[in-house]
C-alpha cells in the first residue's frame, strides 16, 4: 500500500503540506511531440480570440470598443493607390461619365498601368505590378484592335498580367440559370482561376440591365461588395449618367440610380466634358474613404484625348477649376429649353420624364413652365 502511494505520489499528485489541494503533475510528454510553451500560449490566445469574436457579433452587428478596432485595424495592410487619389487597394469605386466621354479608354489605361507597374503621369501609383481583369462588354475585339493599333499594324504591346474577358456569345446558359445569374457566377469564376486582386468592370449594365432604381441597383451592389470581401478585391466599375445640363456641376446626383450605387460603393469620380475643346476630359472626385476630396470643384484633373503612336490615352494637362470647363448658356438655348420643355408637356410628359429627357431638374421644368404661364 505505501509503494503504491509513492507512486501515485511521484506520477500523478503532489500534496502540499500548508494548504488543502492537490496539483496535478501530467502524464503527457509535450517534449516528445515537440509542443512547447510558445505553442501553447498561441493556442490559448486563439480560443480567447474566437470567444472574444462571438461575444461581439449581435446578429447584424458587430460590436467593439474603439482600442480592439484600432488593434484589428493596424494588422492589416496601409491601402495603396491604383489611380492618385481617385482610387484605392481594397475600394469598390464607380467611374461614370456621359457616353462617348472616354471610361472605357481611361479604364484601359489604368489596366496597363496596373499590369506593367508604371504610373500614369499626372496621377500616383503606389503598387507593384501585378494581374489586372478587364471585363470588356464594351468593345469587340476588332475594335479593341483599332483603338490600340496604327491602323490595324504597329499594334501596342501589353503586358501578360492584362487579362481582357469578354462575353463568349458562343456560351450556352444553364436553363436553370438566368443571365444575370450565370454571368455572376462566370465573374467569380474568373477571379478564382486568374488569382487576380483588381478588376474592372465596363460596364455596370451588363450585370443588372435596370441601375436607376434603387430596388434594382442594392443588389448589384451587395454582390460586388460580397465578391470584394470573399477574395479581397479591388474593383472599379464603369457607369453611365443621363442625360445631363452641362452648364451645371457634375454631382452625385447625375449617376443612373445615384442614390444606392453611391451609397454603397467605397469611392466614386466622374469624366467631365470641357466646352472649351471636343477633346479635353477633366476628372473629379465625387466620393471618398481613405483620403478628403482633393480634386473637387475647385481642382479638377484637366486632361486631352491622344493617341500618341498607337496608344488611345488620357494625357494629363494641369489642374483647374470646374466652372471653367462649363458651358455657359446663351439667350438663344435658353429660348430652345423654354421650347422643349413646353413641346414635351403638351405631350403629356410629366415633370421628372422632361427632366430626365433634357437633363435638368423636375423642379427647373417646374419653374420654365410656371414662367411661361405667369404664375
Amino acid at each position: 500500500m505505501k509503494e503504491h502511494n509513492n507512486t501515485l505520489d511521484n506520477s500523478l499528485t503532489t500534496q502540499s503540506k500548508d494548504k488543502n489541494f492537490t496539483v496535478l503533475n501530467p502524464a503527457f510528454d509535450f517534449k516528445k511531440f515537440g509542443i512547447g510553451i510558445n505553442d501553447i500560449k498561441t493556442e490559448t490566445a486563439q480560443l480567447i480570440m474566437r470567444a472574444n469574436e462571438a461575444k461581439e457579433n449581435k446578429g447584424l452587428f458587430t460590436v467593439k470598443t474603439a482600442s480592439r478596432w484600432i488593434e484589428q485595424a493596424k494588422t492589416r495592410p496601409i491601402p495603396k493607390m491604383l489611380f492618385g487619389e481617385f482610387w484605392f487597394e481594397g475600394e469598390l469605386c464607380i467611374l461614370f461619365a456621359d457616353t462617348n466621354l472616354g471610361k472605357s479608354i481611361l479604364a484601359v489605361q489604368i489596366c496597363n498601368s496596373i499590369s506593367r507597374g508604371e504610373k500614369i503621369r499626372g496621377f500616383k501609383f503606389e503598387t507593384p505590378k501585378q494581374p489586372i481583369l478587364y471585363f470588356d462588354f464594351e468593345l469587340s475585339d476588332k475594335q479593341f484592335e483599332n483603338r490600340y493599333s496604327k491602323n490595324f499594324e504597329q499594334h501596342y504591346s501589353f503586358d501578360n498580367n492584362f487579362i481582357r474577358v469578354e462575353i463568349n456569345p458562343d456560351a450556352e446558359i444553364p436553363q436553370t440559370q438566368s443571365f444575370e445569374e450565370y454571368l455572376n457566377e462566370s465573374l467569380e469564376k474568373s477571379i478564382i482561376e486568374t488569382g487576380a486582386k483588381i478588376l474592372i468592370i465596363d460596364n455596370l449594365t451588363y450585370l443588372k440591365q435596370e441601375t436607376e432604381r434603387a430596388k434594382d441597383a442594392l443588389p448589384l451592389m451587395k454582390h460586388l461588395k460580397e465578391l470584394k470581401s470573399k477574395y479581397g478585391l479591388s474593383i472599379l466599375a464603369l457607369a453611365h449618367t443621363p442625360k445631363r445640363d452641362l452648364s451645371k456641376p457634375i454631382t452625385r446626383n447625375d449617376l443612373q440610380g445615384s442614390k444606392m450605387l453611391i451609397n454603397f460603393c467605397d469611392c466614386s469620380f466622374a469624366i467631365g466634358e470641357s466646352s472649351t475643346d471636343k477633346n479635353i476630359r477633366y476628372l473629379k472626385q465625387i466620393k471618398s474613404r481613405n483620403t478628403e476630396i482633393i480634386f473637387d470643384s475647385e481642382n479638377v484633373c484637366v486632361c486631352q484625348i491622344e493617341k500618341p503612336e498607337n496608344f488611345l490615352m488620357f494625357e494629363f494637362l494641369n489642374f483647374g477649376t470646374e466652372r471653367e470647363h462649363l458651358k455657359q448658356p446663351t439667350d438663344k438655348d435658353k429660348e430652345t429649353l423654354i421650347e422643349k420643355v413646353n413641346e414635351l408637356k403638351q405631350k403629356g410628359r410629366s415633370l421628372r420624364e422632361i427632366g430626365a429627357e433634357l437633363g435638368i431638374s423636375h423642379m427647373k421644368v417646374s419653374r420654365i413652365l410656371k414662367d411661361c404661364n405667369g404664375l
